[in-house]
Parts: C-alpha cells; structure tokens; sequence
C-alpha cells in the first residue's frame, strides 16, 4: 500500500462500480476506506449516481458497511441544484427519480412552461411524452441541464442505456446544448477540489470509467486511476486515454 499510494495526500473516489455494483458491496471496500483513514489520506465520494438525492444515497452507504460523512459526499444531483440555486432558479421539469428531486426542495416543478429541463437517471420511466414535454419546453427558452451524459450502464441484468443518448437526443431536436453538472464537468471537480483543498499534483481520482473518471481528472491535472469493476472492460485500455494507475480493485489499497 505503501508504493501506492505515496503520490497522493487526497483521493476523489467513485461509488458505483468502485465501491459498490447497485446494492451489492465489492467485497473488502468498507475496510479499504478505513485503512485509508487510517494513513492520513483526505477523501471525497464523487459519483454522478443521480437515482437519489444526497442524504438518501449516504444513509444507504453507512446501511452498507461504508464510513462516509455527509461533507464528504458530492452527487451529480447536488451539483445540479447547487447549479440552480446559483442561477435563481424558480421553476424547472425534472427527468428524474421521485427521490432524486428531494435535492431540489424549494424549486417548483413546472412541465408547461419551466426555466429549467433537468435529466438525469430515470430507466424505464423514460418514454416519449416525458421526452416531447421536455422538448417543448426547451423550444420555448428553458434552459437544458444533464447531470451527466454516460452512454451505459452496467447492472445485474447486463448493460442498459444511460442518460447520455436522452440529453443528446434533447440536444439535437432542440438545437441546444446542454450544461453538464456531473463528471466530468471542470466545475463539479473543482467544486470537491476546493473542498478538499490539497496541491492538485497530490489529489488522484478512482473510477471504472475512462472517460468520464481518468479523462476527466487528467484534464484538470490530477491522477486518473482505474479499477477493472463496474464499468470497465478490456477494450477501454485501447482507447488512447493513459490511466496513471490500473487497480483490480479498490482493495489494492489495502494490500
């Protein structure tokens, strides 16, 4: 553990695919992330998971096993509501998870006419009414916010569509583009750099997707490592894009 992790101070740490898959806990991750504590290392949870607002996804990692805290834990969904708080937002339409609008208390839900057209994870809720009703709104002046745009996602059942291909599809019947709040936005990493406030040469992120996680921390001069779960498969090493580290997984840093 020694070796590995003497470049860093801070780790930025994925949750699904690096900690967990869906409910089911990557065996050895809760007593990683005590022995990280353990040696000093700074951490921060960095997921664009957005089937949940913040508090109930940390009350479902401690049921987990995990020792997380609320300050620690930064959600694609809190990124977004910050975003509209800074904007004044009053009004928007959520393509989202019941739970997932829990984040945005105090902005009211408008589907005719709102400021706002916010998506995220929605899964089989998805379908063409949603979709036109989002549409509509953005041809009238609402402003279109993706708290990320993967392309997949990986589950027990195998691969399923994420919520990229609906904000593209938005984006290009609207002629708009999209603000990105999740991974790999500069601004959601920055807003979690801040917070842990270490030289950036000494912070590394750990994720299983090699764009959105290793591209993205790269690009703001951070360490990318990649962990073979989740997310991952072989051919991702193939892509041109250089992780600075390649862990089995996350329990490597307990070894």
């Amino acid at each position: 553990m020694d070796d590995v992790l003497a470049s860093v101070d801070g780790l930025l740490i994925d949750i699904d695919g690096v900690l967990a898959l869906g409910a089911e806990v990557i065996p050895g991750a809760p007593e990683t992330i005590r022995a990280l504590r353990a040696r000093g290392i700074a951490i921060r949870f960095m997921t664009n998971t957005t089937i949940y607002c913040r508090l109930s996804l940390l009350d479902r990692l401690l049921a987990m096993g995990f020792d997380i805290r609320e300050g620690e834990l930064f959600t694609a969904t809190y990124a977004a509501a910050s975003y509209l708080r800074s904007q004044n937002a009053r009004t928007y339409y959520p393509l989202l998870m019941p739970d997932a609008q829990l984040e945005f208390n105090g902005i009211e839900v408008d589907e005719e006419t709102p400021e706002f057209v916010v998506v995220g994870d929605m899964g089989p809720s998805f379908n063409f009414v949603r979709l036109n009703k989002a549409l509509r709104a953005l041809l009238n002046g609402a402003q279109l916010v993706a708290l990320h745009k993967k392309r997949i996602w990986r589950t027990d059942e195998g691969l399923f569509l994420d919520a990229g291909p609906f904000v593209v599809a938005l984006e290009y019947a609207a002629e708009v583009g999209a603000i990105v709040t999740g991974k790999p936005s500069q601004t959601y990493f920055r807003m979690v750099l801040d917070d842990l406030d270490l030289p950036l040469h000494r912070v590394a992120v750990i994720g299983d997707d090699i764009e959105i996680d290793v591209r993205g921390a790269q690009a703001l001069g951070i360490q990318g490592w990649l962990v073979k779960t989740g997310r991952f498969r072989k051919e991702d090493l193939g892509r041109g894009i250089w992780p600075d580290r390649v862990l089995d997984s996350i329990t490597d840093l307990n070894r």
